[in-house]
């Protein structure tokens, strides 16, 4: 059975050239429900010679109705799918949310944002344009846009919806066909998406998605020799391990690895205003956000009246089931909530002070993957916890005296993806603005990598590329040059 009901659970093959397929060698892979550790679906477990159907399907629609398709074509295509997106977003909310662990109310902002990622990139398909370019006299030279041809996108389990919306919508605009390889801690709402996207007219061999182990099919698609480009989101280590494959084939890769991001308070700060922001995006999806504001950097004069106000909202926190919908669920896995608890264990051990928790509640599921959501103290800059992304919820502040300090603080760690800014000082936020090394700056808001329409990737560990916004539209493209000569 490669789609359907099996004993009770959901099962899904992989979906290759328009129809359900199980994996080549025939093995499955059980998802676990993070709130209560329940069985929740099998997926296929999808190996070298899955990614190979599927880009040779991928390859095949090129050379077929998709490939012929103009830039307005695929554009009214997007709109489509968009539109069905919104028709089945309690579906897509409750599988998130199961599959994830995410509360619903965040479950459902991710579907409608990945009906707008839709919406934003079908209406964009058409506005990319060329240039003419000034040469010799006798010569008209054109440069024009081209798709890379089969894009390949490897996608985490924290924001499935999310980053398939950012990454897909823009390589299909510009008129790829791809090969997704999502998560296999998560991805239940990518393969009904597979469905969507096909019943609303998007042509066969356009979407195919392998589920499947990182090790074995995601390494097989990233060193496959007919991709073309790639587009990673998840860990530094697997980044590196995807570029290096991707480099034996010459092959473009864009990489969003994480970050540690701080958000910086000084004394003139509205203070008020900036709290949502400062607690919101270090919590929000039990911190496992690769832009989440890990760091809070204050100025010392208002150092203590941040943590006391910070820690009155940490102390209303709540945790429990996905579909209680309160303010955090579970983690994705207990392997997940295993390394989260070893760096609180660190932090006990070390001496850290812990300024304020929040609660789990007590209804909450006993085999849910729960942890509570952690403020630390005075952290010292290069501690680990300082240092290191965490992927949970885990917030540690510490305080700067000048402006100066706040840069170095901010600049400390590998990462380079996202700080934000709190100050009314107009000239202290153009300042700061260009001497933090982040791919993003927020003054006096916080968007965990902002709309759609922003462009969001990294500098240093943080990875590099960009995706959201029109600009991904350009690194889904190659760059062609046409000089003519015509006297």
């Amino acid at each position: 059975m490669a789609h359907g009901i099996e004993n009770g659970q959901r099962r899904y093959g992989n979906f290759i050239n328009g129809v359900w397929r199980d994996a080549v060698q025939g093995e499955v892979l059980t998802l676990k429900n993070p709130s209560d550790g329940s069985d929740l679906a099998l997926i296929a477990r999808g190996t070298a010679a899955d990614i190979d159907l599927a880009v040779d399907a991928a390859r095949a629609a090129l050379s077929g109705l998709w490939g012929k398709m103009t830039a307005t074509e695929r554009g009214r295509i997007l709109h489509k799918i968009s539109e069905a997106v919104l028709r089945e977003i309690d579906l897509l909310t409750v599988l998130e949310a199961r599959d994830v662990g995410k509360p619903l109310t965040q479950a459902r902002a991710d579907v409608v944002a990945l009906a707008r990622y839709l919406e934003f990139y079908g209406a964009s398909a058409d506005k990319v344009h060329g240039n003419t370019l000034p040469y010799q006299n006798g010569f008209t030279v054109l440069s024009v846009y081209e798709p890379h041809g089969v894009t390949g996108h490897i996608i985490p389990w924290n924001y499935p919806m999310q980053i398939l919306g950012r990454s897909l919508g823009a390589a299909l605009a510009m008129g790829n066909a791809a090969v997704v390889k999502p998560a296999e801690e998560a991805c239940l709402t990518i393969l009904e998406f597979a469905r969507i996207a096909h019943e609303a007219g998007l042509p066969t061999g356009a979407l195919n998605v392998v589920t499947g182990l990182g090790a074995e099919a995601g390494a097989a698609l990233s060193s496959h020799p007919q991709i073309n480009h790639i587009s990673f989101t998840g860990s530094l280590r697997t980044g590196e391990a995807v570029q290096a494959a991707a480099a034996k084939n010459a092959v473009p890769v864009t990489l969003e690895l994480g970050g540690k991001s701080p958000q910086i308070v000084f004394a003139d700060a509205d203070i008020e205003r900036a709290l949502p922001f400062l607690v919101n995006a270090g919590i929000q999806n039990a911190g496992q956000t690769c832009s989440a504001s890990s760091r809070i950097l204050v100025q010392r004069e208002v150092y203590e009246q941040v943590i006391a106000a910070m820690s009155e909202r940490y102390h209303a926190l709540k945790v429990g089931a996905a579909e209680a919908d309160l303010s955090l669920g579970p983690v994705v896995s207990t392997r997940q909530k295993a390394i989260i608890e070893d760096y609180l264990k660190l932090a006990k051990q070390d001496g850290l002070l812990v300024a304020a928790q929040g609660e789990i509640v007590p209804d909450a599921p006993k085999n849910g993957a729960y942890v509570r959501p952690t403020l630390l103290r005075d952290v010292p800059p290069q501690h680990r916890l300082a240092q290191e992304e965490i992927f949970g919820p885990v917030q540690v502040i510490m305080p700067f005296d000048t402006e100066e300090e706040a840069v170095a603080l901010a600049n400390s760690t590998p990462y380079g993806l996202v700080c934000g800014v709190w100050t009314k000082d107009g000239a202290r936020q153009l300042r700061m603005a260009h001497a933090v090394h982040a791919g993003q700056v927020f003054i006096n808001n916080y968007g965990a990598g902002g709309g759609i329409e922003l462009p969001f990737g990294g500098v240093k560990r943080s990875g590099h590329g960009r995706e959201k916004g029109f600009e991904a539209l350009y690194g889904f493209a190659s760059l062609k040059t046409i000089s003519v000569y015509h006297g």
